[in-house]
């Protein structure tokens, strides 16, 4: 069954040129593209798209009051969210993070990088665009207050591989440097967000840049 996908900017040049990229694909379907957040909302309640490609500025309703209402309707068949922005203002990626964007992506990322944006959601995985996450999450760390305490302390291995997380690693990257199966490392990361309370990779990035790990190499 073919990943749907609903796309939201303002931009009309952006919106179709995502569309043209990710129709070409197989096994991609854009169902419809939007202008606003008003829009988006509408569009995801009527097509229920496996991944919702979200703006963060758009008028009417940005992305953020977007993501918001998502997550506050606790309705399990919200698409995954991939925020696909040219801002790189810590409090935009913040909040987003705590609402459940689950990918980011700068607009000038090429369309490779969108295409496993938009696989890696509708996978359930994570696809973060180092040159925008990263250094983000790494500005927010050091403003940060000391990061919640895990539920149960992470081993090793599970710190190594939320380090890996956080560098904006994908499960495959992240099996080939640690040389684990791919079953392996989704066990780890489900164990790893049973222990922070996290509801997806985004925030075990977060959790690891807020504890100052990402740059413990000991």
């Amino acid at each position: 069954m073919a990943v749907s996908v609903v796309i939201a900017d303002d931009q009309e040049m952006v919106r179709s040129g995502f569309r043209a990229i990710l129709d070409a694909q197989p096994g991609i379907e854009v169902l419809a593209d939007v202008a606003d957040g008003v829009e988006a909302l509408e569009a995801v309640k009527r097509l229920r798209p496996d991944v919702l490609l979200l703006d963060i500025r758009m008028p009417r309703m940005d992305g953020l009051e977007v993501l918001e209402r998502l997550a506050a309707s606790g309705e399990r068949e919200s698409p995954r969210v991939v925020v696909v922005t040219t801002f790189d203002q810590d409090d935009y990626v913040h909040t987003a993070l705590h609402h459940g964007a689950c990918g980011f992506l700068l607009k000038d990322a090429g369309p490779g990088l969108l295409i496993e944006a938009v696989r890696a959601a509708a996978a359930g995985d994570c696809l973060i665009s180092p040159s925008l996450t990263v250094r983000l999450l790494s500005r927010h760390a050091r403003q940060a207050v000391a990061a919640r305490a895990p539920a149960r302390a992470l081993t090793e291995r599970e710190t190594e591989v939320a380090r890996l997380v956080a560098a904006g690693a994908t499960n495959p990257e992240i099996g080939e440097q640690l040389f684990l199966s791919l079953s392996t490392v989704k066990t780890h990361l489900g164990s790893i967000q049973d222990k922070l309370s996290a509801r997806n990779r985004v925030e075990i990035a977060a959790w690891v840049w807020e504890s100052g790990l990402a740059d413990d190499r000991s």
